[in-house]
């Protein structure tokens, strides 16, 4: 299946000061609105390696169709892609993705899935707060350290 490359440029969200990268945006479409797509598509569009989705599908997180020993590729596919990048993007766990979008399937509407994910972010915004904080105080106090040596007198 030959398509063409999608591009790699950052594409801009309004609410943001810094565009999004391409693996990251999980409503973007496919532009060529293909219903499957090959790993060079999804290697290309998410600036993945091969591997890493070949272990993504080894992990269960993402299930690819065979035709003989090529993996076919689903929209599904592609969405759980999105989801993975923009979670590993950010830090969160293989674990912890997993525990995200497995609950896409629960047919709820997405409701438990939106929720937990949520409770995730907050849990995971306040635990980066926390290490910028301890890297601030740390900054502060080398910087007060390098200031006081800078004051000896060693003649």
């Amino acid at each position: 299946m030959a398509t063409a490359p999608a591009s790699t440029a950052p594409i801009a969200h309004p609410d943001a000061a810094e565009p999004r990268r391409n693996g990251a945006h999980l409503d973007r479409p496919d532009v060529h609105e293909r219903e499957q797509f090959t790993i060079s598509d999804l290697t290309s569009e998410f600036g993945c390696t091969a591997r890493a989705l070949r272990f993504y599908e080894d992990e269960g997180l993402i299930s690819p169709a065979r035709v003989g020993l090529t993996r076919v590729y689903s929209k599904r596919d592609r969405a759980r892609l999105a989801w993975i990048m923009r979670a590993k993007n950010v830090g969160f766990s293989l674990t912890e993705i997993r525990e995200m979008i497995d609950l896409y399937d629960l047919d709820d509407g997405r409701v438990e899935q939106r929720r937990v994910t949520i409770e995730k972010c907050r849990a995971h915004i306040a635990k980066l707060k926390a290490q910028r904080d301890d890297i601030d105080s740390s900054i502060n106090e080398l910087t007060d350290f390098v200031a006081e040596i800078e004051k000896l007198d060693l003649r």
